[in-house]
This record gives structure tokens, sequence and C-alpha cells, in this order.
């Protein structure tokens, strides 16, 4: 997974218009060290319909301030510079649970593309 190292970066990743899956997370974060063993093989079982990137919330300026994640790990979906669809709770998530909102994001992709 890329690692998105400036606002400028991230601003660039986003208005892509394919779907950007951004994931905000933290060195610092115990959920987020749980998801890095299985997120490689879930990248890799959806590179053909998105791109992954991360953005580490204190490295990045304010962007999940003006991003209003307000927890982490938290997946939000974007394309062409709009926010399609967002996956945040406060809990741990499992890798079925990243994979149906990655599911659920394809879904809303396609019908935004279709419209």
């Amino acid at each position: 997974m890329k690692a998105i190292q400036s606002p400028e970066e991230f601003r660039s990743a986003i208005v892509s218009p394919r779907l950007t899956i951004v994931v905000f997370k933290a060195d610092w974060c115990g959920d987020c060290k749980f998801i890095d063993p299985f997120m490689p093989e879930v990248e890799a079982a959806y590179a053909d319909k998105l791109t992954l990137v991360e953005v580490d919330v204190e490295a990045v300026g304010d962007v999940s301030q003006e991003q209003n994640i307000l927890g982490i790990p938290s997946f939000v979906a974007y394309t062409e510079g709009r926010e399609l669809v967002r996956f945040v709770n406060k809990l741990r998530k499992s890798r079925e649970e990243i994979e149906s909102f990655l599911d659920r994001a394809v879904e809303v992709y396609e019908a935004v593309e279709k419209a």
C-alpha cells in the first residue's frame, strides 16, 4: 500500500477517476497494527478494482481533520475528488469487515460510473 506523504499527494490520489480507498492509520494504533498482516493479501485481491493508499494521521498535515476522521483505522472511498462511502468506527476491524466494505465501495463506484 502506497503511503501518502503530504496533503498535496493526498489530493492528487483522491482526484483519480479510479476508485481509491484511503486507509487512515497511525504507528501507535493497536487496531491499525492488527490489520497490517493481512492487508497486502486484501490489496492484491482487489488490485484490478481499486487502489489502496495509506495516510498516517500524525504525519500528513491536517488531512485527517479536514476529512473528519475521528477514529482509526478508517477506510474512505473516493473517486474524482468525491467521497463515495466510508467505514469508520472505533471498533477493531476484521478482514471480513474490510472486504465487505471494499465490495460495497466497488458497488457504489460502479453505480456512480453508470449514472
